[in-house]
């Protein structure tokens, strides 16, 4: 029974940092390094970066760096920007505020999958939304929002938003609002107010939540293949990675596109976090209590 007292907060914390660690090394870092060795063993051979010189110059590959961007970049950036407004509108607490909260809790429980099957009956050529535009006469050609890359963009923004929302309500609420009270009676406008106050306060938030939101997006594999032409606008690197694994059974191909994957985030990641710093500087401090 001794062996197993705490004397103080040092065993504590040692209890707890040792399986953490443990956690961390077994679900984060082993497969990245396995992944990482694994690339530069080719299933052909040609040298360590034999992979790598086959991704670039392959030109069914490397363009799939630009088509999965160009799907990530604005899913995040609608995601975001509408997420701001919105979460503004519901800041203070009311029934709006959790009826709108656990509305949007569903796509997230739904998941991509079922988003995107939902979508191929709603959306597709055949469904309820292009037939009622048609019937209403808004728009004269076909109706087309699947199998195509405005498809797979809109299942990105259905499923990101909910994401993306939670995160910046969080943010807004954390916010003391005398400060906003405080400056209006100095006869700062609403935007003066937005402007100086709630959007530096918020800049560190709102880029954590562009960056898992972008994460999310880049990551995409389900809505491409359901949704978009995972041989045509829509072939992203997952789709690419899939192939070479699943297909060709070159796992060591595989892994190097993952690897290109992860790197391509980071850069993007890296840079909003490095434009945070020109963007406002400062105390960030403001909160509640």
């Amino acid at each position: 029974m001794s062996a197993l007292t705490l004397s103080g907060p040092r065993d504590v914390k040692g209890w707890l940092v040792t399986p953490a660690l443990g956690f961390i090394l077994a679900l984060f870092i082993y497969p990245f390094a396995y992944g990482l060795m694994l690339s530069f063993e080719p299933m052909n051979g040609g040298g360590l970066l034999a992979n790598y010189r086959t991704f670039f110059t392959d030109s069914a590959m490397w363009p799939t760096i630009f088509v999965t961007l160009k799907l990530a970049v604005p899913a995040t950036l609608i995601n975001v920007g509408i997420s701001v407004p919105v979460a503004f509108s519901l800041r203070r607490k009311s029934p709006y505020q959790k009826l709108v909260t656990t509305l949007l809790v569903i796509p997230v429980t739904l998941g991509t999958v079922l988003i995107a099957d939902g979508m191929l009956t709603y959306f597709s050529p055949n469904g309820w939304f292009p037939q009622a535009v048609q019937a209403l006469h808004l728009y004269g050609d076909e109706v087309r929002l699947t199998h195509n890359y405005w498809g797979v963009l809109i299942s990105l923004i259905v499923s990101g938003f909910p994401f993306a929302f939670l995160l910046t309500l969080s943010y807004v609420t954390g916010i003391d609002p005398t400060l906003a009270r405080a400056a209006a009676t100095l006869g700062a406008s609403p935007w003066q107010q937005f402007k100086q106050i709630y959007l530096p306060l918020l800049a560190p938030g709102l880029t954590m939540a562009a960056c898992l939101s972008f994460v999310q997006a880049f990551s995409v594999f389900p809505s491409a293949v359901l949704l978009g032409s995972p041989a045509g606008p829509t072939r992203v690197m997952s789709i690419a990675a899939s192939e070479a694994a699943f297909e060709s059974y070159d796992y060591s191909l595989a892994s190097t596109i993952a690897i290109v994957m992860g790197f391509v985030q980071l850069i993007v990641v890296a840079g909003m976090l490095g434009a945070r710093r020109f963007f406002y500087t400062g105390p960030v401090t403001g909160g509640k209590g």
